[in-house]
């Protein structure tokens, strides 16, 4: 079981949830998605919108391949490596989010690193997901 639960004495937050509580379910931990194609070509060049799709699209990989979809997603952990872009990463994440009915609402943590494991990437996602 999932359920979201909200906070009154935080403030809402903008398309995630504060706290996601899970009992009794199969927990999927997924290693941090970037905007690499299945050939580990770059997707999206400088463009961090490109690349947070990308980097989502490759979550919804891994959320098939061990028989989940976004709507099992309780936590994402976000690193991007220039808040700047946290507006049009925002857009790639409520697609990817809106994509099941109802839309998922996952715990998300969001941190601006000085550089991933390449230098041309600029976003990796990890995530949990209970089914």
């Amino acid at each position: 079981m999932r359920r979201t639960i909200d906070v009154p004495e935080l403030a809402p937050p903008p398309g995630y949830s504060d706290v996601v509580e899970v009992s009794g379910a199969r927990l999927v931990f997924i290693a941090g998605q970037t905007a690499l194609d299945r050939d580990g070509n770059l997707v999206g060049g400088s463009d961090i919108e490109a690349q947070a799709d990308q980097a989502f699209r490759n979550l919804g990989y891994a959320l098939n391949a061990a028989g989940c979809t976004a709507r099992d997603l309780v936590k994402l952990t976000v690193f991007v490596r220039d808040m700047a872009g946290l507006p049009r990463y925002r857009k790639a994440r409520d697609r990817c989010l809106g994509s099941v009915e109802p839309s998922a609402a996952p715990a998300i943590t969001l941190v601006e690193v000085s550089k991933l494991f390449r230098t041309d990437l600029l976003i990796e996602i990890e995530a949990v997901a209970a089914s």
